[in-house]
């Protein structure tokens, strides 16, 4: 029977830290800090979300109301954060949250809907940021992106997510110029992409792990790799609608290069539905692409199954899920 990951983390408030799997498996959040609870919809002032995020100290982020916060601009997180949604339901809307420079992020069950704006993205992390986790959150109809991570970011694992009524969904690394995205490192497992599309993810110059992930009907393709970028793509389901091609490949010339290259994707245990069409470029083969196992020792997959495909599509988003209660250490 198929089951999700982090099962365990909802036993106490902060069994969330540090319990990603992937790229962002270092991710802490605001452990350290004591509780911010949310008291007001308001998009800034006392209790506000935007107040509990600009304070440079670490806090784990509670919500003791539920509803819309409508952002009037983008909502910057400072370092060592946990944005907890669970226990309540909040719906972010207007513009989003920004991640700049700042590490150790955590984002659980939360909603993004309604985005508008020039560059207005769901979660933008861009410049220079590092061990985030983004776990249960729901993303649809924003004007740019869902999720964006560009700049050098990196260490970052998106999982148990839900993306739908979207068109660019997922752009890693920036543009062909951003030579300095080569370090970009990103886990995405156990995501449902339901019809968004394109950009599942598009990936330009790093690396991303892909698994468990179940993306249907999408509008253009499911996954591309842009320059220089390696994709590890494992036991996944690809459940193609009227596009059939699962994989594409643009070819972008890097700045320090003279050559033109696109990226590769090695795929392993995926299951293509309906028609969907691998098309794996030749040459990505064992050592061309890289092995998520040079990075970390374990992650939780099993084979791409239906019983997998119905849990994710139950399971994925934001949940209506009791917020746990506070375990006090022992003194």
């Amino acid at each position: 029977m198929a089951s999700l990951p982090y099962a365990e983390v909802d036993f106490s408030l902060r069994a969330l830290a540090g319990q990603a799997e992937g790229f962002g498996r270092y991710s802490i959040g605001g452990l350290h800090g004591p509780i911010y609870p949310v008291t007001t919809l308001a998009d800034d002032g006392p209790g506000s979300l935007r107040d509990g995020c600009r304070r440079q100290e670490p806090l784990w982020i509670i919500f003791e109301v539920s509803g819309t916060i409508h952002l009037s601009s983008y909502l910057s997180v400072s370092s060592y954060k946990t944005i907890d949604g669970r226990g309540q339901r909040i719906k972010l809307t207007g513009k989003g949250l920004r991640l700049k420079e700042c590490e150790h992020i955590i984002i659980c069950n939360l909603e993004f809907e309604g985005g508008r704006g020039h560059d207005v993205d769901g979660i933008q992390i861009k410049p220079n940021s590092r061990y985030i986790w983004i776990d249960r959150c729901s993303l649809r109809d924003y004007d740019d992106g869902l999720i964006d991570i560009t700049r050098q970011s990196t260490d970052i694992t998106v999982s148990r997510c839900y993306f739908s009524r979207h068109d660019k969904t997922m752009l890693i690394g920036a543009d062909p110029s951003h030579v300095g995205d080569r370090c970009i490192r990103v886990t995405i497992h156990h995501c449902f992409f339901d019809g968004t599309r394109q950009r599942q993810p598009r990936l330009r110059f790093g690396k991303v792990h892909l698994y468990n992930n179940y993306t249907r009907n999408w509008g253009i393709y499911a996954v591309c790799a842009s320059v220089e970028s390696q994709i590890y793509s494992q036991c996944n389901i690809y459940e193609a609608g009227q596009k059939k091609k699962t994989f594409e490949y643009y070819t972008e010339k890097a700045a320090d290069k003279e050559e033109a290259r696109s990226g590769l994707i090695r795929s392993e245990g995926d299951l293509f539905m309906n028609g969907a069409q691998a098309a794996i470029l030749a040459g990505a083969s064992e050592g061309c692409v890289f092995h998520p196992s040079e990075y970390y020792p374990t992650w939780t997959m099993e084979a791409p199954s239906d019983s997998l495909r119905d849990i994710l599509q139950i399971c994925t988003g934001w949940q209506c899920i009791p917020r746990p209660a506070e375990q006090m250490a022992a003194a």
